[in-house]
């Protein structure tokens, strides 16, 4: 009897420390994926509730028509909207190939003091791809149009 006693409180152990380390190794991934994860804002969404400065989110939509304004070297000034809201994005680096007005794009970065400092800007890959993201943002704004067929 005492040798069953021992082997249940053997087991009882083994359970519990392994339930000690799943939940310490989930902390663990956590903690380490806590950079990683972006959540996706539109400009309407920023404009509602502006996310603290430390927290780095993606913002797309579309660059607003006209606001396209470049700076000394590689700064970039331009405004991205969804059609209810535009906020104002500062960008220094080099901008991909198909940036344009009018174009949908998503911006990695932070949201500091009204404007929105991207650490990387994303074009859309040709004339017809837009994230779903954006075309959910757009969409919601009522001012999405669908691509002509065969374009």
């Amino acid at each position: 009897m005492a040798l069953t006693s021992l082997k249940k409180k053997r087991r009882i152990q083994i359970v519990a420390l392994a339930a000690v380390a799943l939940m310490g190794s989930t902390a663990l991934i956590g903690y380490a994926m806590q950079d990683g994860i972006n959540f996706f804002r539109s400009p309407s969404q920023v404009m509602a509730e502006p996310p603290t400065a430390a927290e780095t989110f993606r913002i797309g939509g579309l660059v607003e028509e006209g606001s396209l304004v470049r700076g000394d070297g590689e700064r970039i000034r331009f405004n991205v909207t969804d059609g209810g809201a535009s906020v104002p994005v500062v960008f220094s680096g080099v901008l991909p190939d198909l940036f344009a007005e009018n174009q949908g794009m998503v911006g990695t970065g932070r949201y500091v003091d009204g404007v929105f400092e991207a650490s990387e800007i994303l074009a859309r890959h040709d004339e017809t791809y837009m994230p779903k993201e954006v075309v959910d943002a757009l969409k919601e704004q009522g001012v999405y149009q669908e691509p002509a067929p065969g374009s």
